[in-house]
């Protein structure tokens, strides 16, 4: 059996209370040294959020548990991530399948220029799916909180939504095939407050059927809706810009009575 079979039959793997269980030594993009030393494991059913300054590495991260970091020239990771089990940068294993497993949802909403049906149906058409492809549209629609604003005109382009509404259809699409775990990147940052709220609203109630990674720039969104709170930090002490994790925890805990200084630091908003 081929490491890519292994990898569409995740129920094979003997349970864990992780999903996917990254340890990174390093991360480069070409010669550049961009991640160092983050171990973070991203545990079923939870929600594990992101935080950190700009360029800390919190992003790059987040896309190499599903290899979007691929698609960058000169990207090469030194360690494991490990779902359900397998190294997902084993030989032999594809990327393309990886993702089914391993959704994403990105800073800005990127609905294509198609109708909302065709949006949604996009992976399902792609990964040759056998069922009953309406049925599944309406399922990932009702699950993003969109089916009963939208269900009148389906024919209508995706990008004729607002800006929250067409983030829910991205998130509709990403749920539609049916993925373990949900990586956002930033999700609401590009939302108004209306908007932000009924995505983590969102959020919450997928993390009852998927397992939920968040990179935020926004402190107070991932004490709402985090529960456990990935801290980066940047080493500039070699002269260039490394990020690597400080801290992890349950995020009362990250937010209340952090470990380690740089945390306690970032936290209260000491950047001196």
């Amino acid at each position: 059996m081929s490491d890519v079979e292994l990898l569409e039959r995740p129920q094979a793997v003997p349970a864990s209370d992780v999903a996917i269980d990254c340890h990174v030594d390093k991360i480069f993009y070409g010669k550049f040294l961009a991640v160092r030393d983050s171990n973070v494991p991203i545990e079923k059913g939870k929600i594990t959020g992101f935080i950190g300054p700009s360029g800390c590495g919190k992003s790059t991260v987040l896309r190499s548990l599903n290899r979007m970091n691929d698609l960058i020239k000169g990207f090469r990771l030194e360690g494991q991530v490990n779902f359900l089990g397998q190294d997902v940068y084993a030989r032999g294993i594809d990327p393309v399948v990886v993702r089914r497993h391993i959704g994403m949802v990105f800073q800005q909403p990127n609905p294509f220029s198609m109708s909302i049906f065709d949006n949604v149906a996009f992976g399902l058409k792609l990964n040759r799916f056998k069922g009953d492809i309406e049925e599944r549209v309406e399922h990932a629609l009702v699950r993003a909180a969109l089916w009963d604003e939208v269900k009148d005109k389906l024919k209508a382009s995706g990008l004729s939504l607002s800006g929250g509404q067409q983030q829910r259809l991205c998130i509709a699409r990403a749920v539609a095939t049916q993925p373990t775990v949900l990586l956002m990147d930033e999700p609401c940052s590009a939302l108004d407050p209306i908007a932000t709220r009924r995505v983590e609203e969102l959020m919450l109630e997928l993390k009852n059927d998927y397992t939920i990674a968040l990179v935020t720039h926004n402190m107070q969104q991932a004490r709402r809706v985090a529960d456990v709170t990935a801290f980066f930090s940047v080493d500039i002490s070699r002269g260039g810009r490394t990020g690597y994790l400080v801290e992890i925890g349950q995020t009362d805990q990250i937010f209340e009575a952090p470990q380690e200084q740089l945390t306690k630091q970032y936290i209260r908003g000491d950047f001196s």
